[in-house]
């Protein structure tokens, strides 16, 4: 076999993999008695079938099969003596056809496009200054942890007039322009939060208002707006162009939820027996939990930042032409060149990214083992068993667990990608230079949805 290259330019070009009767015929014939082995044929004896006639069933199929392992291991060699990397998979070069004749078998060329692996250079990039975006935890924000922790154990009970986190039931009246009762229109019984009644006059009109009161409203304005809007009124979201924005609401009843108490019952609730016994014990332990909770979610932040820059700023010049070609050649379902022109400026981010994620682990010899796997699955569990007040199993029915987790295909890819992220922010929190940047809660979402950097 022989394996001849020609560059078509800097970021593609053509293997052409001669291959001669001696490369495939010694694979072919044993092919060949493998199947008359195993062949079973009316009139004759299992393993006792003709070879002549194991060759005129099977033959052309097998000479296939054989020369393309035996192309399939010319490119892999190729690849693996010359340290050629390659994006996607070799393709059949379309402006050439296969040379030779599989009915009278001989000499045989084969050429395939493949797409070059840019090189990656991004030292600079990680030599630039970062923020590292940290919480401000204060008072105001342990004070709202706590009332939350209080209202999760808390109760509802009835109250006399609508407040600010009070729950309303109420029935919903489909209403004319004119104010008067539709015919066959809306009518439907729902709950709303005053806490998520964003629209400030709605907001404003229901506050303290009491059962038996009447009010039009819209409903769009007591409500978040499209599924929630339709589910509000027992619609579907497509039905919504169809009805009035004019309802009358009554109010059945407002509940009203009354927090936990601090005590010793609502602190083994939540931490365990003895582990949290004051008031301050209880704040100090919030504060700690917070301080975990958004170091990861600063770790996220800076991870994306870093992200963003070397996507933005690594110069890599992908095959764009061939990586078409390749998805279209290698997707399982057929694909139009308009769609994937429509989605390629994604998938080139993607690329991008992947290729200087690929280089930062080589070059710095980053690997996800399966032990660590193993071990980052347990922690994944521990931390949900928490999150439900849950007590962690012993260790091997934890380890038996993620074992499980592992077997799973799509939760095995989740679970190394995750493993695979946080390598990765902490090789970039030990090479980047940082600088803290203490900010408040509410800045600190702005950040983390894009609106503020």
């Amino acid at each position: 076999m022989n394996v001849v290259r020609e560059d078509l330019n800097s970021t593609s070009a053509i293997l052409r993999v001669s291959i001669a009767p001696l490369d495939y015929e010694t694979q072919v014939s044993n092919a060949l008695e493998k199947a008359r082995k195993q062949a079973k044929n009316p009139g004759f004896r299992p393993g006792h079938v003709p070879l002549a006639l194991i060759k005129k069933q099977f033959g052309k199929g097998i000479l296939i099969e054989e020369i393309n392992k035996s192309v399939s291991n010319a490119l892999t060699t190729y690849f693996t003596n010359n340290k050629v990397e390659i994006l996607g998979n070799p393709i059949p070069y379309e402006k050439e056809e296969v040379k030779g004749d599989f009915n009278n078998p001989s000499n045989f060329e084969f050429a395939f496009e493949i797409g070059l692996a840019p090189e990656i250079k991004i030292d600079a990039t990680l030599k630039e200054a970062y923020n590292y975006v940290k919480v401000n935890i204060d008072t105001k924000l342990i004070d709202q942890q706590v009332d939350d922790l209080r209202r999760r154990y808390g109760k509802l009970v009835a109250s006399d007039k609508v407040g600010a986190t009070d729950m309303i039931l109420a029935q919903f009246t489909e209403l004319n322009i004119d104010g008067s009762v539709k015919e066959n229109g809306v009518l439907h019984s729902s709950t709303i939060s005053m806490e998520f009644v964003e629209n400030a006059n709605a907001k404003k009109e229901l506050t303290g208002k009491k059962v038996g009161d009447l009010l039009t409203v819209n409903p769009s304005d007591v409500s978040k707006g499209g599924k929630d809007t339709a589910a509000m009124l027992g619609l579907k979201e497509e039905d919504l162009a169809d009805i009035s924005d004019k309802f009358e609401m009554k109010i059945n009843e407002i509940r009203h939820m009354e927090l936990a108490e601090l005590n010793q019952e609502l602190f083994d609730k939540l931490f365990g027996e003895g582990i949290v016994s004051s008031e301050q014990e209880l704040k100090d332990r919030v504060k700690e939990d917070l301080d975990k909770m958004f170091a990861q979610d600063s770790d996220r932040l800076l991870t994306r930042e870093v992200y963003e820059r070397l996507v933005e700023k690594t110069a890599i010049e992908l095959p764009s032409d061939f990586l078409k070609r390749w998805i279209k050649a290698s997707n399982e379902k057929a694909i139009s060149m308009e769609e994937i022109e429509a989605q390629f400026e994604g998938y080139e981010k993607s690329m991008k990214w992947q290729l200087i994620q690929g280089h930062i682990f080589k070059a710095n010899d980053i690997k996800v083992d399966q032990k660590e796997a193993l071990e980052f699955t347990k922690g994944l569990l521990v931390n949900q068993y928490a999150q439900y007040g849950i007590p962690a199993p012993e260790d091997k029915e934890l380890t038996s667990s993620a074992i499980q987790v592992l077997t799973n295909k799509e939760e095995s890819a989740r679970v190394y990608d995750m493993l695979a992220e946080t390598k990765l922010t902490e090789y970039f929190k030990s090479t980047v230079k940082l600088s803290d940047k203490v900010v408040s809660y509410d800045e600190f979402i702005e950040i983390a949805n894009g609106k503020n950097k």
